[in-house]
């Protein structure tokens, strides 16, 4: 281990926020090979997350053990990708993003944008390379879909990555009983007004596991009908 102020530090936090480690991946970092960091706890309860076991369960990875693992992999991989869970509820987790930096690594956050002043942390002391931000629903249906009501924590984040010069991508997981066409419609507008110019994914429902809300097998949506002049919509399956 280094034994620069940034290492020393991690090694000193006594939390575990990690609940799991994916080595490898193609998929979740654009054109990057990655390593899945899942950090445990939510503040969101959205009844699609495929991810029940790390939303409601506890952390079981030290920093100082999640560190080691990814200077294990360094030379072999790009970057780490910050997943969860909710990754942002962790206070020191722009520390740990600190001290991947240091490795040389590409850092990547899967975030629900409910911690805007984390994320605008980590763009102002250039600890992040690339984002992922969930746009639950609507502000009308913010509160149905994620059982909370952090759509303005939301709409802050979004604008912070939107001033911004750090690439990032929106999406939105889509479900027949929570979001219709017409929802759908209404947050390409909702970014299209703002100026958004990058890559709008939907992604449906993943079938064939438990979901934190045992949600029913969702209807077909004709995600063909929606339009936008500025932002390229892409269907991912």
């Amino acid at each position: 281990m280094n034994t620069n102020n940034e290492f020393l530090s991690i090694q000193k936090l006594s939390v575990n926020p990690v609940y799991n480690i994916s080595p490898f991946t193609l998929l979740d970092y654009p054109d990057k090979t990655a390593c899945i960091i899942w950090f445990a706890g939510c503040n969101m309860k959205c009844p699609y997350c495929y991810n029940p076991e790390i939303v409601s369960g506890k952390g079981k990875i030290s920093y100082f053990e999640t560190l080691k693992f990814i200077i294990s992999r360094k030379g072999l991989l790009d970057g780490v990708v910050f997943s969860g869970g909710e990754c942002t509820m962790h206070k020191n987790m722009d520390l740990f993003a600190a001290a991947v930096k240091k490795l040389g690594m590409l850092v990547k956050i899967d975030t629900n944008g409910s911690n805007p002043a984390m994320v605008r942390r980590l763009i102002e002391n250039q600890h992040v390379d690339y984002v992922a931000l969930d746009f639950k629903a609507t502000a009308s249906k913010y509160a149905k879909v994620t059982r909370s009501a952090r759509f303005r924590q939301f709409a802050e984040t979004f604008d912070i990555l939107n001033r911004s010069s750090i690439p990032f991508e929106v999406r939105t997981t889509v479900h027949s009983e929570l979001l219709s066409t017409a929802d759908l419609q209404e947050m390409i507008n909702y970014l299209s007004d703002r100026r958004y110019r990058g890559t709008y994914y939907l992604q449906n429902i993943v079938h064939n596991t438990t979901t934190l809300g045992n949600i029913q097998r969702s209807a077909p949506i004709d995600l063909s009908a929606l339009r936008s002049e500025t932002i390229d919509i892409v269907i991912r399956n």
